[in-house]
């Protein structure tokens, strides 16, 4: 069968979501009306800020409000990445936050450990293996990037390694790849749909609130509270944690912050372990090319293989729709690029195909910014790696809240937020130069052209 075939034959769902453990959604809305938390959003960020409250403060009442379900969006069409960069990969933490970055990557870390303690504490059965990730270069220019990059990440203390030939070979033995960069500590593979499900059980256990199918339309300040309009009826909060990732966010100095991108994903039918050992990955580590534009795979614990990422698409007016989650453009392409990745692989049925919208932001990582005289913290602008990072910045957005003066909320990352992108369609125009220049670069050895470089010196830019 041809490229084209294979991926029309496959299911247009998330294969985390297709899911048999998928639990049926929470329909009940609380008599209750005054809350102390309400938390807006029901993927990662919205999840790990109702819990992380909860064990922070145990009489806190906490409401989660979710408008579709649990891990339905973004949170539930990752790759299931879970990685220790709070920065969106520690290069871009050291162009922007330079001095902080020796803080930064222990908060990182420490933040990984988190979430691997609270996966064995609630008993979270999602699959997570602490197995490292690989970059690997796969045009001749990006060695010589990637040997740099090893040695900045490990005169920062971080024990990467440069690795080529035979132990490349043992790692991950597609033709593509020509040399990588091997972490083995700062990532965690993961189910994403089942991370946020266990955490779900987890809020309910300490006696938190969940509400699905409930959609908030407005926040307005109240003297001591925010009055909270939802499609079912009005709540009112001491507190409330934004979490809405890439939909339009209920304050509008945070809508103007992001930008929402499609990235697309295919998954494979289960391969056997003979084909494993044929194309060379046994390690099962998380694999990310080091193009701009770059791909990122893994294996499930069946033995699929998830392919996604390179094109980052923007439609113009700022817009959300299930109708972009189909592309023949984009799905032809990736179809052809896992051929040329594994070339032996080339008749294996695709069984999975979806996209999904990500928050970008012009610096790359997200934000946590308060409003509504402080009662309001809203959190976006992941751009990726949000699976691990989503802790962090609930964390930092209760601190934000309390006013606590912690390692976290006293950095510039949370004392800053990202500057915003201008109006239509000025900002179509300027994403879509972007995006032009980004591929001209691939295609020229990565060097950079002067839009990139004028970006580059305003610390702006767009990323997937």
């Amino acid at each position: 069968m041809s490229p084209e075939e294979r991926w029309r034959q496959a299911a247009p769902l998330s294969y985390w979501l297709d899911d048999p453990a998928r639990p049926a959604p929470r329909s009940d809305f609380p008599r209750r009306q005054h809350v102390d938390l309400v938390v807006i959003g029901g993927g990662l960020t919205g999840l790990w800020a109702a819990l992380r409250s909860l064990e922070r403060r145990p009489n806190r009442s906490v409401l989660l409000l979710e408008a579709s379900q649990i891990a339905e969006h973004a949170s539930g069409r990752n790759g299931g990445f879970c990685d220790a960069s709070i920065t969106h990969g520690d290069a871009n933490g050291r162009n922007r936050w330079p001095d902080e970055m020796p803080l930064l990557r222990r908060l990182g870390q420490e933040n990984l450990d988190g979430i691997e303690k609270t996966i064995e504490h609630y008993n979270i059965d999602c699959g997570a293996q602490r197995v490292g990730q690989l970059d690997i270069a796969i045009e001749p220019w990006q060695v010589d990037m990637l040997a740099d990059e090893v040695k900045a990440r490990q005169a920062g203390g971080l024990n990467d390694r440069f690795v080529v030939g035979e132990e490349l070979k043992a790692e991950f033995g597609s033709p593509k790849a020509l040399a990588g960069m091997l972490d083995l500590d700062h990532n965690i593979m993961l189910d994403p749909a089942r991370l946020c499900w266990g955490l779900a059980d987890a809020i309910e256990s300490l006696g938190g609130t969940i509400c699905e199918y409930t959609r908030v339309d407005k926040l307005e300040n109240k003297g001591a509270r925010v009055e909270i309009s939802t499609n079912r009826g009005v709540m009112y909060a001491q507190q409330v944690i934004v979490a809405t990732a890439a939909f339009d966010a209920l304050v509008k100095s945070a809508k103007r912050r992001i930008v929402p991108i499609y990235d697309y994903v295919l998954v494979t039918e289960p391969i056997t372990d003979e084909q494993v050992e044929e194309i060379g990955w046994t390690s099962r580590r998380g694999v990310s090319d080091a193009g701009n534009q770059f791909h990122y795979l893994r294996l499930t614990d069946e033995n699929r293989i998830l392919f996604g990422g390179y094109e980052a698409i923007y439609r113009a007016a700022h817009t959300v729709d299930t109708s972009y989650e189909d592309d023949d453009w984009t799905f032809n392409l990736l179809a052809e690029h896992f051929d040329e990745t594994f070339p032996s692989l080339r008749q294996v049925p695709f069984s999975h195909r979806w996209a999904g919208a990500i928050d970008t932001s012009t610096r790359f990582c997200a934000a946590a910014a308060p409003s509504h005289d402080r009662k309001v913290v809203t959190v976006n602008g992941f751009t990726g790696l949000g699976v691990g990072s989503s802790r962090f910045f609930a964390d930092a957005a209760l601190d934000v809240l309390d006013e606590l003066k912690t390692r976290a909320s006293m950095t510039e990352l949370i004392q800053t937020v990202p500057t915003g992108f201008p109006p239509e369609p000025v900002k179509f125009l300027g994403i879509t130069v972007t995006k032009w220049a980004i591929a001209r670069a691939d295609k020229k050895d990565g060097k950079r052209g002067p839009w990139l470089r004028l970006l580059d010196r305003l610390g702006l830019g767009f990323d997937s």
